[in-house]
């Protein structure tokens, strides 16, 4: 079995126009947002792996969030730039390169790459992954290259506003 959680970064700040995208920063709001979701995962008993997180700062501020607060080593996060301004070609391409020793992985990136790879899968199709949001699904298979064949099944879809 492989599991993958696939999760947006927290809401950022567009309050400085002179700043890159890729540096924004995350706001009080996103932060606390991304808080509820972690008491989420913890009573879901939720272990990785390994966590993978985009380059840019509000996925990698996001993924040391929820590492911390699932007890993931945040010394332990892997940064890609594979996961901003992608695909979801790419992300497929992220995954088959992953050791199939590892079994639970999470992906922490952006819209709209994450919201088409994650729909490939769903069964029901959402229209947008929120900030904060997660989608765990799980694959029947040993081997990351065989996901796209494998039977898949959505262990949960889990978005703030389902939690205020």
């Amino acid at each position: 079995m492989k599991t993958l959680y696939v999760v947006r970064h927290a809401k950022s700040s567009w309050d400085f126009p002179d700043l890159p995208d890729v540096d924004r920063p995350l706001v009080e709001k996103g932060i606390n947002k991304t808080k509820k979701i972690i008491k989420q995962l913890n009573e879901k008993n939720v272990k990785l792996d390994l966590l993978i997180s985009s380059h840019a700062k509000r996925a990698h501020e996001t993924a040391k969030l929820i590492a911390a607060g699932i007890f993931f080593p945040v010394e332990r996060i892997e940064i890609s730039r594979n996961i901003y301004q992608v695909d979801e070609d790419k992300i497929f391409n992220l995954l088959f390169s992953l050791n199939d020793e590892v079994d639970s992985v999470m992906i922490v990136g952006h819209n709209p790459a994450l919201t088409q790879f994650a729909n490939i899968f769903l069964d029901e199709k959402i229209d947008l992954l929120p900030t904060s949001g997660v989608i765990s699904l799980e694959f029947k298979t040993d081997k990351w290259t065989d996901i796209p064949k494998a039977s898949c099944k959505t262990n949960f879809v889990l978005f703030p506003k389902m939690l205020d």
